[in-house]
This record gives C-alpha cells, sequence and structure tokens, in this order.
C-alpha cells in the first residue's frame, strides 16, 4: 500500500495522466514519491521521445520538432512546473520582503518576470534540443527522454532534510524535508548514470551524461539556496522552477560542443 500510494501520488501530482487517489497521504509516501519522481515522468518522457522520432521521420525541421516534443511535456503537466517557473521569478522580483514576495506569489496571475522568465527557459530547451536531433534518430529521441526524466530528480534536492519550507502549510507540510542527503545523492547518482549511457549511445562522450547531471544539480541548489535568502525557505512553485530550470540545464550541457 505504501509502494503504490506513492507511485499514485507521484504520477497524480506530476503528470495529467488519471490516476487512482491514493488512499493515504503522509511524510513517507510523499518522501518515496519524491524520490521516484523522475520514473513517474515517464509517460511525458515517452509523449516527447515519439514527437521527436516521428518528426525527424517525417522530415520535420529540429525546432519545430523540439518544440512539439517539449510541448508534449508541458500539457503532459499542465504546464505546473512552468507555473511554478513564472511564479518563483515574479515573487523574486516583486520586493525584497518576504511576506511581500510570498503574497505575489500566491495571486495566480504572471508578470513581466515570469513570462520572460517562461520565454527564456523555454528557448533554451527547445534550442538545446533541436540541437541534440541532429545526431542519430532513435538514439537522440530516447536520450531526450532520458532528460526530461533526469530533470525531475530536482525535486529530490528541493525535498531534502535541511531545506525548509516558506510556508508551513500546503507542499511545505507534507513534502519539505522528507528524504535524507544520502537519498538524494543516490537519485541524482542514478540520474547521472542514466545520463551518461544514454548520451555515450547516443554518440556523445560518455562524461558529458554525468556533467550535464552535476551542472544541473549545481544549478537546482542555486536556486533553492536564492529561494532560501528571498523567501526564507522553499514551496511548490519553487519545486517547478527546479524542474524547468534542471530540464533546460541538462538540454544545454548534452548539445554543447
Amino acid at each position: 500500500m505504501l509502494v503504490r500510494d506513492a507511485w499514485r501520488l507521484a504520477v497524480g501530482t506530476l503528470t495529467a495522466m488519471p490516476v487512482p487517489p491514493p488512499e493515504h497521504v503522509d511524510r513517507r509516501r510523499a518522501a518515496m514519491a519524491m524520490a521516484v519522481a523522475p520514473l513517474a515522468a515517464l509517460p511525458l518522457a515517452l509523449g516527447a521521445a515519439a514527437i521527436a522520432l516521428l518528426g525527424q521521420l517525417t522530415g520535420l525541421p529540429h525546432l519545430v520538432t523540439a518544440l512539439l516534443a517539449i510541448g508534449v511535456v508541458v500539457v503532459g503537466n499542465r504546464a505546473l512546473h512552468l507555473d511554478g517557473l513564472a511564479d518563483t521569478v515574479d515573487g523574486m522580483a516583486a520586493s525584497y520582503d518576504r511576506e511581500r514576495s510570498l503574497a505575489v506569489m500566491k495571486t495566480g496571475t504572471s508578470g513581466p518576470a515570469g513570462v520572460t522568465a517562461i520565454v527564456l527557459v523555454l528557448g533554451l530547451q527547445v534550442a538545446a534540443l533541436a540541437s541534440l536531433l541532429e545526431g542519430e534518430v532513435v538514439r537522440t529521441s530516447v536520450l531526450a527522454a532520458v532528460a526530461v526524466c533526469a530533470s525531475r530528480a530536482a525535486l529530490a534536492l528541493c525535498c531534502t532534510r535541511g531545506i525548509r519550507p516558506a510556508r508551513e502549510d500546503g507542499l511545505g507540510r507534507t513534502f519539505t524535508q522528507t528524504l535524507s542527503p544520502l537519498v538524494t545523492v543516490l537519485v541524482w547518482t542514478v540520474v547521472a548514470a542514466a545520463l551518461a549511457g544514454a548520451g555515450a549511445w547516443a554518440g556523445l562522450p560518455w562524461w558529458r551524461g554525468a556533467l550535464a547531471a552535476a551542472v544541473a544539480a549545481a544549478v537546482v541548489g542555486a536556486v533553492i539556496l536564492r529561494a532560501i535568502r528571498r523567501f526564507g525557505g522553499v514551496t511548490g512553485d519553487v519545486f517547478g522552477a527546479a524542474v524547468e530550470a534542471a530540464l533546460a540545464t541538462i538540454l544545454v550541457t548534452l548539445s554543447t560542443g
């Protein structure tokens, strides 16, 4: 029951896939859900890979194919993480007052800073993926799928013990500080190995995938530290911003060189 509830919680929270609600939700199940988040994103990853493969086989321009593939990921999670990115950036841009920033993040609207952040991050994701798709058709499509799954490891870092919530309600009560640092390191190690293997299979140097994971972890860490300084901790919006930043970083690092 524990594993089943954790899986349902992960899939139901991170994707638009229709799954039965978990019978119980507690911090143990939340911890397991965040640890398996990369696997829970597999439906989105497979959708992106299918579009990437189909676009290349039909001769679509790589940029168009990449935009459609990223679009599948966005639609597949109801734009949840992009909304978090916009709210986080709006909160950081609104004021140096913690309460004012948190209030702005809860309004549900996107300001100029948030919209700009979405454009820039999506642009990086699409452009980098388009560059990757210049390689072998099937293998680069698989690499794109692995990158999507790997980016969800950002959630494990956000939920590591010692990273406090900005609020004591919502995600702050259930998800934050549920994972031990050892589990977080294990999640990122597995992600790095998966990216290294998929990258090598796609024709990249084996270390490029591991480097992509390391740089993504550093970027996510920077996002979290900035959130702690500005908001006093992390929120669900920060989780989303971390995922989108991780995906952009992974794709850009894989496409470099």
